[in-house]
């Protein structure tokens, strides 16, 4: 938690973002979820915007702030006997409130009657979507119909452009990533279970931070893009993707992907593969700076792909015409970043489209640059991810052959010796500064293929 200052400096600028609204702003932070039984809870995390805006990472607290009066208010319970039995002694929730810059403090249950009155006067409510279970059930009971986009555009100008405090939270997390991933590469030895990798870097993210900033993927299928299943046995031959990161104790977050080759040495075929990438990523890293829309450097990158594949004949054609197509798509059917910040996929529960795209921006219907999550005009501040990849997905490939998509443009003949190839994604994570951008964490991970191979004989 930041000194109070932060909080109330931050609460004051949303009440000045919303200065043009009236009624009331609740805020719901989470709840305990039960993963088994009552008193068997999955691990505790608090709702990043109640984090970002009062800092206090207890579970049922919630808040209303007044737009007309100005009052905050923060609800809890004080705990009692039966509580204190079992967790000990706990400070006051006014004390908490506090701690937060807050004042005014009530118990949980009155929530529902300021709510209340506040709708029986013909009041605004403004709120952010739920996406826990409680929290949606809670806004039902209180009788909130739907989100506020004046307070989720209000909170994604906020929250987009991160602050210095913020900026060194990151980088924190960022080097406790690079040192989960340095343990991770380091045991990238033939006939090692990929879980034993998993629960050795994992160690990391425990020891030292939070822990994983999401579930961890580790496969030598880099096609499933989501690969959570770890019961292999690394074979030679083959690439292992490994995706991701940590969240630090103050719930920050980093992503990194890197790729490695099982035996150490890249195979012809996967060194041509990895070059692409690799080239694709510093591409896009050398076109990240303020002013530029984020949508373009992806398209860039989707052109430089094209070009490398079209040099091993995969694809043939007009490169400007194959990104107009989206025939990339095929082989990265993901966009090139996300926000990072407090979140992985930071404030991607407001909705996508409010959080990565400026107002007129449209978003694709193209596979791949459809699933681009952020597209906007790069501020400093920002801070995004830079995860170009090509993936060789067998179902999808047919597909496309299939239904004729790209005749004579993708070269699916050839395409059938890369099918159990899998896929390469490489990831840093980029803070936009005033005049460029700089890839976040002390120690860049090992990325150009021959210091890969290098490093990995070292090891």
């Amino acid at each position: 938690m930041f000194s109070k200052d932060v909080y109330v400096a931050r609460r004051k600028e949303l009440f000045k973002r919303l200065s043009d609204q009236s009624g009331i702003v609740v805020f719901l932070g989470n709840v305990e979820a039960p993963a088994q039984y009552k008193d068997n809870c999955y691990k505790w995390r608090q709702n990043s915007n109640w984090l970002y805006y009062f800092g206090i990472d207890e579970p049922r607290y919630a808040a209303v702030l007044d737009l007309d009066s100005g009052t905050e208010t923060i609800f809890a319970d004080d705990v009692d006997i039966d509580d204190i039995i079992w967790t000990g002694p706990m400070p006051s929730v006014a004390s908490v409130a506090a701690s937060a810059g807050v004042l005014n403090s009530a118990p949980y249950s009155k929530l529902d009657w300021v709510v209340s009155q506040a709708i029986i006067q013909g009041r605004k409510i403004h709120a952010v979507p739920p996406y826990r279970y409680y929290n949606t059930l809670k806004m039902q009971q209180l009788g909130i119909e739907e989100p506020s986009e004046a307070l989720i555009r209000a909170i994604v100008s906020m929250r987009l452009v991160k602050d210095d405090l913020e900026i060194a939270e990151i980088d924190n997390a960022c080097d406790l990533g690079q040192q989960m991933h340095t343990v991770a590469r380091r045991g990238v030895k033939l006939g090692v279970v990929e879980q034993q990798i998993v629960g050795d870097m994992e160690g990391v993210a425990l020891a030292k931070g939070w822990g994983v900033s999401f579930p961890t993927i580790l496969t030598q299928h880099g096609e499933i893009f989501h690969c959570h299943a770890h019961d292999s046995i690394l074979e030679p031959g083959k690439l292992l993707v490994i995706d991701a990161g940590v969240e630090n104790n103050n719930h920050y977050a980093s992503d990194f992907t890197r790729a490695y080759p099982t035996g150490g040495k890249f195979t012809p075929k996967q060194r041509d593969i990895y070059q692409i990438v690799y080239e694709c990523n510093e591409l896009a890293f050398s076109l990240t700076k303020p002013g530029t829309a984020y949508r373009d450097v992806h398209l860039a990158v989707a052109a430089h792909m094209l070009e490398g594949l079209k040099a091993l004949d995969l694809v043939r054609g007009d490169v400007p015409q194959m990104v107009a197509d989206g025939i990339a798509g095929l082989f990265m059917p993901h966009g090139l970043g996300h926000n990072m910040g407090m979140d992985v996929h930071d404030m991607e529960d407001l909705g996508e489209n409010l959080v990565g795209y400026d107002p007129d921006q449209k978003r694709s219907s193209q596979l791949g640059l459809g699933s681009l999550r952020m597209a906007r005009r790069l501020v400093p501040g920002n801070v995004i991810t830079d995860e170009p990849g090509i993936y060789f997905i067998p179902a999808l490939i047919e597909k496309w052959k299939e239904e004729g998509k790209a005749k004579g443009v993708v070269n699916y003949s050839k395409l059938e010796s890369y099918y159990d190839f899998g896929g390469i994604r490489l990831e840093d994570d980029v803070l936009i500064t005033p005049d460029g951008a700089r890839r976040l964490g002390p120690n860049r991970l090992p990325i150009a293929p021959d210091d890969i191979e290098t490093i990995m004989n070292q090891e």
